[in-house]
């Protein structure tokens, strides 16, 4: 066994464990959904906020382990520690500064890429027009 096949069989081994994920940087926030150019694939935006579920105040999101989670452990207002996750359909300007934006990908309807044709018989040929140089 060369040391090539030893490397073969070794990435082999590990390569499922290590699978590398496109993380969509190129898709622009401000779009709803858009393809990426590093992998193709349709990916939609979605906006989340936290809020304090006892007093309701907003509090900053982040994404931790694909979990939405605020920040901060307790909110600054009333000191409680459960919240709540809303999903924003349209971002604006002021829940920008709490927002955690999540890049999902969207599964497409797959349909026949092939496009077929007919031809409709006549009684007669038409007839070729004569061409003058």
């Amino acid at each position: 066994m060369s040391l090539a096949d030893l490397f073969i069989q070794i990435t082999r081994l590990f390569l499922p464990t290590f699978s590398i994920q496109c993380a969509h940087d190129k898709i622009r926030p401000d779009v709803e959904q858009a393809y990426c150019p590093d992998c193709g694939k349709l990916i939609k935006n979605e906006w989340y906020i936290t809020r304090c579920s006892c007093c309701g105040v907003k509090m900053k999101a982040m994404v931790k382990n694909g979990q939405i989670v605020p920040q901060e452990h307790y909110c600054s207002n009333c000191g409680g520690e459960d919240f709540t996750v809303e999903k924003i359909e349209k971002i604006n300007f002021i829940d920008i500064n709490f927002a955690a934006l999540v890049k999902k990908e969207v599964e497409e309807e797959r349909f026949c890429s092939t496009t077929k044709c007919w031809q409709e018989k006549m009684p007669e040929q038409p007839k070729l027009l004569v061409q003058y140089l």
